[in-house]
């Protein structure tokens, strides 16, 4: 593989697989503030959020990791502003105390904090403002949960730098199925194996948590009760159940892909099940999650971290290609497996980050193993019909059309119904 790819390939799998606890918007808050919470050197009197629909969104239904059972905006905010760490970047309130839970509580009541819509802005935009007596201090952040854009101090702008750029942290641009395909059969895994190593460990770990206590509203327990020898209800299970526990408020961390932790689960656990199943290799495991998490990055790009079109079944569709790669497959059955799975369930709407996602989880997973095993057989969904193309990346990038652009109206709905205008 060319050398520059093969780098910028490297660049994007160290930018995106990183380790988050919790629902990714309510921690790009609590950093957002403990940012902010730093530069005043004081506890605010008065926090101010300013957030963008998704953000607000993604917050207003998960509940708060290691806040004692908490939701929203202001509790990830005053959270953050009493017990974060910003140094610990997207793991900023893992070392919160009871007594910061009670204080939390406290001054949420008394409402030390408010949070406003921010319009005009991108989709991952969270601006914390917060206020001790004449002096105020302030952070933005923009483009990534953990890309801090902007700081001021009593009005003063004391750090600024431009959003990410996508070479940045690699070339997205440059990704498609037969490059990823051939990275993943030749990349020296040496280059990689600390990241997904990492990835298998800490999303398996939450995944067990989900299927061992009582999280949510127990999806992937309730699969397995009614098939648990089948593989592809494990598969669905294990995914689901790293969702269970962590939109309810389970502290363990995730590695995340495309800025999501449920993505980066779904990515991981089916291919991790059909793996254990085969009995494949460590070293085929490996590639065909590397296949994987590019193959849900090549799709997101098109979509943004954020929009009204749900993630997981990007992740979902990438997951099945992974299973297929196990099974020795190659481009053409990766690409039929694409285009059954988002001939089929493309249509999952994204209306914030809740315990409901573990079923989207499921079904995108559900509808990724049928792509697959109708691909293997040869079968795939006639082109032209909807917006199924005769090109696999065509089907990709009508598919990204829609959920940026022709889901914008359903994004600002969806945002209405649920704060009640």
């Amino acid at each position: 593989m060319d050398k520059f790819l093969y780098d910028n390939y490297i660049k994007i799998l160290k930018g995106e697989l990183i380790p988050a606890m919790g629902c990714t918007e309510p921690i790009a808050i609590a950093l957002t503030a403990a940012k902010a919470r730093e530069v005043l050197g004081k506890m605010p009197e008065q926090i101010v959020i300013q957030c963008s629909g998704n953000i607000i969104k993604n917050v207003k239904g998960v509940i708060v990791p290691n806040s004692g059972g908490q939701k929203g905006v202001e509790v990830a905010a005053i959270l953050g502003a009493v017990a974060g760490n910003a140094d610990l970047d997207l793991q900023v309130i893992s070392q919160v105390s009871e007594e910061d839970i009670l204080k939390t509580k406290i001054l949420y009541e008394k409402g030390l904090c408010r949070c406003e819509l921010k319009e005009g802005e991108e989709n991952l935009f969270i601006c914390a403002e917060l206020t001790a007596g004449n002096e105020t201090a302030s952070v933005e952040v923009r483009s990534k949960h953990n890309h801090i854009a902007k700081i001021k101090k009593n009005n003063e702008i004391i750090f600024e730098q431009p959003d990410i750029m996508s070479q940045e942290f690699g070339d997205k641009s440059k990704l498609n199925i037969k490059d990823i395909l051939e990275f993943a059969n030749t990349v020296n895994l040496d280059d990689v194996r600390e990241l997904i190593s990492k990835q298998i460990e800490y999303n398996s770990a939450i995944s067990e948590e989900g299927l061992s206590n009582n999280w949510g509203c127990r999806v992937g327990q309730t699969l397995l009760k009614y098939n648990s020898k089948d593989v592809r209800i494990r598969a669905k299970a294990a995914a689901a159940a790293g969702s269970d526990a962590r939109m309810n408020g389970c502290a363990l961390p995730v590695v995340i892909n495309s800025g999501s932790g449920n993505q980066g689960i779904t990515c991981t656990m089916p291919v991790v099940v059909y793996a254990k199943e085969m009995k494949s290799s460590e070293d085929t495991l490996y590639r065909a999650l590397i296949l994987t998490n590019l193959l849900a990055i090549h799709q997101k790009r098109y979509i943004g971290n954020l929009s009204a079109y749900c993630g997981a079944v990007s992740a979902g569709t990438a997951a099945a290609c992974g299973i297929a790669y196990l099974n020795g497959c190659g481009y053409d059955t990766i690409g039929k497996t694409i285009i059954n799975t988002l001939g089929n369930v493309s249509g999952i709407i994204c209306d914030g980050a809740k315990a409901s996602c573990a079923a989207k989880i499921s079904s995108a997973v559900e509808a990724g193993i049928t792509g697959y095993e109708m691909a293997k057989n040869n079968l795939v969904f006639p082109y032209g019909e909807g917006l199924v193309e005769n090109d696999y990346e065509k089907t990709i990038e009508n598919i990204g059309r829609m959920g940026r652009y022709g889901m914008k109206s359903t994004d600002v709905e969806i945002l209405n119904i649920m704060i009640g205008n």
